[in-house]
C-alpha cells in the first residue's frame, strides 16, 4: 500500500466526528469511542482494510470478487469483511464501506450529527 492510499484511507476514516487512528505506523487502527470501525491490517505481504459490514454483506462481497474482498481472520466470524489495498481499489465504494461501519460502531448520537452535517 503506498503511502498516497493510507493518506485517502486517513482522510475518509478521520473526516467522521470523534474518529481517531491509533496503533503502529504499520497497522493504524481508525476508532470511535474507543471502538474500532476500521483498521488497515497487513496480512501474507499484502495490505488490507478490515472493517464491519452489515449482515449478510461480507457474503455478498466476497463471492462476488473473492480477489478483492476476503472473510478477514479473528474479526471474520462477526461479520468483518476484508478489502485487498493491493489492488485497483474502488476508492468511493471503499468509502461507502466505511460509513456503514463507522455508523454500525459510533454511538447514536454521533450518527445523528452526522446526518445533520450532511443534510
Amino acid at each position: 500500500m503506498t503511502n498516497d492510499a493510507l493518506t485517502r484511507l486517513r482522510a475518509i476514516c478521520l473526516a467522521y466526528p470523534e474518529a481517531t487512528e491509533q496503533g503502529g505506523v504499520g497497522d493504524p487502527t481508525f476508532k470511535v469511542r474507543s471502538k474500532i470501525f476500521a483498521m488497515r491490517h497487513g496480512m501474507d505481504g499484502r495490505m488490507s482494510l478490515w472493517l464491519k459490514a452489515p449482515p449478510g454483506a461480507q457474503d455478498v462481497l466476497v463471492r462476488s470478487d473473492s480477489a478483492r474482498y476476503f472473510v478477514p481472520p479473528y474479526v471474520g466470524h462477526h461479520g468483518w469483511v476484508g478489502v485487498w489495498l493491493d489492488v485497483a481499489v474502488d476508492w468511493d465504494f471503499v468509502a461507502d464501506l466505511i460509513d456503514e461501519s463507522y455508523r454500525m460502531t459510533a454511538p447514536k448520537r454521533l450518527v445523528a450529527l452526522l446526518d445533520q452535517q450532511l443534510s
